[in-house]
């Protein structure tokens, strides 16, 4: 590495500074710290750096405005973000003020190293898509902070800017569609319609009449002329999921579209030329799929232009499934009630499920789980019992074992008794809600159940309930 290359470290926390500037000192880079933004862009009026590594979220001077000041004031100066708050709307906005790359923290220092390299050796100014301060980056849906979340982000932000075929992989349930919909929202096609459609629920002659539209009398029913969806899509975004389930005769529609840039309708001779962007997705390996001769591979190299990988949830973290928990307690939180929080427990225990059915199917665990807590607090008793069989220790599946009510042949006070356990299992030992669901009040449940001592899930503190 030539020993002219110019770094510049910005970043408000000492150590953050120190364990970026000694290993790319020891890498031969020239390289000078500091702390704070202000003093990074006036250092950079005065001296050209080559390449800077910024922190975004700086006290002052934010590390955005440090990128944009450089792209005005250096525009072959290659810019780094780095921030510990990895998401989606960050990666647009750093990529979308002209940052070259986009990195998280916690970060390994050798895929500094190496992208420092790559930023030094670019011989391409990056290219901004949009210099204005303000604009929005509302919410995006897509929460984590993994790995693998960064990498999705950034190659969204990338395709927000460009006019290029994507093609998103992912198993059902990782957020395809959310991703399609952000590189629409951040494009310049946003003003335009956004249309998606799943391919696997169409028979082929419907999706095909969907899509393309028709001309009277093309078939029966046809009592009049209908433009398809991609031409009323015409100047937007349309989005194509489950390409893996289509027809031969479909794809090779769908390829004339590509490469042609026009549609023509079921019954007619007469091409219309149309303007859209197409985003496919596959929850099947279609590479795999080409090779056993069951996609066309020509289309499948017009779709893989850009390619996303989503990865599933069970590899992402257990950072990644809190965070997600968290945001989708605050979505199914009713308005004006308290707010809802959830268990260190019960989160170790999510992180141990595999989540066969991804995002999708944590969010409607949650929401289930908002639905039947008690006391504003979700605890291991709130969760599907699938979740309990697969993930939960033996000890606490032992405890949410339904009670038996008639293994041999009780009296009626003791079948009373038995009944009364049962509903207190079910509420996790919480004595008011179990004589709600009786219709006892509490001076008669506790008649119940004093005699058979105290009950296992009880509360001590359930008198204030």
């Amino acid at each position: 590495m030539p020993h002219t290359t110019r770094v510049l470290v910005v970043d408000d926390e000492r150590g953050a500074r120190m364990a970026l500037e000694v290993p790319l000192r020891l890498s031969g880079y020239d390289v000078v710290a500091v702390a704070n933004g202000r003093e990074a862009v006036t250092l950079g009026q005065a001296k050209r750096f080559d390449v800077v590594l910024t922190d975004i979220f700086m006290p002052g001077m934010t590390g955005l405005e440090v990128v944009r000041e450089f792209r005005r004031m250096s525009p072959d100066t290659k810019i780094i973000a780095i921030t510990a708050q990895g998401s989606l709307e960050i990666a647009l906005q750093a990529i979308e003020e002209g940052a070259f790359d986009f990195i998280a923290k916690p970060f390994e220092i050798d895929e500094v190293l190496a992208l420092v390299g790559r930023a030094a050796h670019h011989s391409e100014t990056a290219q901004a898509a949009s210099s204005e301060s303000d604009q929005d980056f509302s919410a995006s849906g897509l929460i984590g902070h993994s790995p693998q979340m960064v990498r999705a982000y950034k190659l969204t932000a990338y395709a927000a800017r460009t006019q290029t075929t994507v093609l998103i992989e992912g198993e059902s349930g990782t957020g395809k569609e959310l991703i399609a919909r952000a590189i629409h929202r951040y494009s310049p096609r946003v003003e335009r319609p956004f249309t998606a459609v799943n391919c696997s629920a169409l028979t082929e002659t419907l999706l095909e009449s969907e899509l393309f539209g028709y001309t009277r009398g093309s078939f029966t029913g046809a009592a009049g002329d209908r433009p398809g969806l991609f031409e009323s899509t015409d100047g937007g975004t349309i989005f194509l999921d489950e390409l893996g389930t289509t027809s031969p005769s479909f794809q090779a529609s769908l390829l004339r579209v590509l490469q042609e840039r026009e549609v023509r309708r079921i019954g007619s001779r007469e091409a219309r030329k149309v303007d859209v962007r197409i985003i496919g997705s596959t929850n099947i390996n279609l590479q795999e799929l080409v090779q056993r001769g069951m996609f066309r591979s020509d289309l499948f190299y017009r779709l893989s232009v850009l390619v996303i990988n989503l990865a599933p949830l069970r590899d992402r973290g257990s950072e990644d499934i809190a965070s997600l928990a968290h945001h989708f307690l605050k979505k199914y939180r009713r308005d004006g009630t308290p707010q809802i929080n959830i268990g260190k427990d019960v989160l170790e225990l999510l992180a141990r499920y595999p989540w066969p059915g991804n995002v999708r199917e944590l969010e409607n665990t949650i929401e289930h789980a908002v639905a039947v807590c008690t006391d504003h607090l979700i605890t291991i008793n709130d969760l599907p019992q699938r979740i309990l069989d697969l993930a939960a220790p033996a000890d606490v599946q032992s405890r949410h074992a339904p009670v038996s009510l008639i293994d041999d042949r009780p009296t009626l006070a003791e079948l009373d008794r038995r009944y009364i356990q049962v509903i207190l299992s079910e509420t996790g030992g919480n004595k008011s809600r179990a004589a709600e669901i009786l219709g006892i009040d509490r001076r008669t449940l506790y008649r119940y159940i004093e005699p058979a001592g105290s009950h296992p899930h009880a509360r001590e503190t359930d008198d204030s309930e």
